[in-house]
């Protein structure tokens, strides 16, 4: 089985888990490549799939589409990447992971008394939140730490 072998979207789709909406805007992204059949259909090299599930774990980890193009753009266009290739960029994750894993430690060692949510309905709360400071930082999980935190799904008009 060759690397370059083409795919359609239909593999590709399948293949993968993604919706072709979702391919399409990644390769509008310039996060994958496409290359066109004869008869104008989008083909895609196998190694692609590699790059697909790269961007699945990279967005589970926390990186924004911004900081996924830029890990992409380091590996070679010239060949296949390597192990060590993969292995390089997923080093930049350890820091964040770590964060995390401190972040989920914390909260789920104060999830009995207060997520920082700013919502004053318990009557003592481990993290302070006099005359509803909170309500001024942002909406939410106000003290949720920042690694934590994820924008709001925005609301199609």
């Amino acid at each position: 089985m060759n690397t370059h072998d083409l795919l359609t979207m239909g593999e590709v789709t399948r293949r993968s888990g993604y919706a072709a909406s979702a391919v399409r805007y990644y390769e509008s992204q310039g996060l994958i490549r496409a290359e066109r059949s004869a008869g104008g259909q989008r083909t895609f090299e196998r190694s692609v799939l590699r790059r697909l599930a790269f961007i699945r774990a990279a967005a589970n980890v926390g990186l924004s589409l911004d900081e996924i193009k830029a890990e992409l753009d380091c590996l070679p266009g010239d060949r296949t990447p390597t192990k060590a290739d993969w292995a390089r960029m997923s080093r930049h994750w350890r820091r964040r992971l770590e964060e995390q894993i401190h972040a989920l430690e914390r909260l789920r060692d104060n999830l009995d008394s207060c997520i920082g949510c700013g919502c004053l309905s318990l009557q003592r709360c481990s993290i302070s939140n006099p005359d509803d400071a909170a309500a001024a930082q942002s909406p939410g999980a106000a003290y949720l730490p920042k690694v934590l935190r994820r924008d709001p799904p925005r609301r199609r008009a």
